[in-house]
């Protein structure tokens, strides 16, 4: 059964009551530096920030006391999107490096620099989004990301924003990832049960996956439907109102601690954005080896 246990490995949406500092830290203050940084990394280009970046989010995730071996796993659902950036850019990309840069060429594949580092940033970038989105959730519960981006977007009704309901929408399906991987993956062993083949493709044969997984589409959505239903039934059963006034058994007061933590998201975000960073084979050059 071990070949099924890939989509028990779904970090985003989990939450881990582990009561550290970053688990007490107000939402929005983690919501918002979140938001900051994902926002810096989207538009750097070095190779060194996105590792420092990489490296920042992982000492927060041993400070929130949050097995580093559980996040890594998280990874292993981006796989196949990391093999299909590669294969792409390596077949397109590669042509547009100047002559004398060239590192392999075969037939249409043609490795340069500029499309080796171009896959490198894509790569590190949805490493991080992963990382930073997984961090927030595993130390924030429903609730508090509900209230959070309530809040935030609560200057936002003065323009007809509906803040509460966008929140709910939001936190809803973060919550519902986990869920509906653990309904696929029961449908991957109801079917696997009745001879279909799953758990024995490789997952950096993307094109394979995908002709595996195309009969769980159909089952999947009548159960996410069912779900939905239920959901909707359970919040009726509970007299909620769309739009109506609503109170709050917690509500977020922000501590010194969370200003000092959104503050230094932002100014992180700016040095990433706007600090001109060396390049790697710069560095590489510093410490005497060349030929890169």
């Amino acid at each position: 059964m071990q070949n099924f246990e890939l989509l028990r490995n779904v970090t985003i949406g989990q939450y881990i009551p582990a009561g550290s500092a970053v688990h007490r830290l107000d939402p929005r203050a983690k919501i918002l530096a979140a938001g900051m940084l994902v926002l810096a990394v989207s538009f750097n280009t070095s190779i060194l920030a996105n590792t420092v970046f990489l490296a920042l989010v992982l000492a927060v995730t041993l400070v929130a006391r949050i097995p580093v071996r559980y996040m890594l796993r998280g990874l292993l659902m981006a796989v196949p999107v990391l093999v299909f950036i590669f294969i792409m850019q390596t077949l397109f990309l590669g042509w547009n490096e100047p002559a004398g840069a060239v590192y392999v060429q075969w037939g249409w594949i043609r490795l340069t620099r500029n499309s080796v580092h171009l896959m490198v940033i894509s790569m590190l970038r949805i490493i991080a989004f992963i990382f930073l989105t997984s961090l927030v959730t595993m130390t924030s519960t429903t609730t508090e990301l509900t209230h959070g981006v309530e809040l935030l977007l609560t200057p936002l009704r003065r323009v007809g924003v509906p803040a509460h309901e966008l929140a709910l929408i939001l936190t809803i399906a973060l919550r519902f990832v986990p869920t509906l991987a653990e309904e696929v993956e029961r449908i991957m062993k109801a079917q696997a049960s009745r001879g279909g083949e799953f758990g024995v493709q490789r997952i950096w044969r993307p094109d394979k996956l995908a002709k595996a997984y195309l009969p769980l589409i159909v089952p999947l959505f009548l159960s996410a439907f069912r779900r939905a239903e239920e959901l909707v039934l359970a919040m009726e059963a509970r007299c909620y109102v769309s739009g109506a006034a609503r109170t709050r058994y917690v509500v977020l007061r922000a501590r010194p601690l969370d200003y000092a933590v959104a503050a230094g998201a932002f100014l992180f975000a700016l040095w990433m954005m706007f600090y001109p960073l060396p390049a790697v084979r710069e560095l590489l050059a510093l410490l005497g080896i060349e030929g890169l």
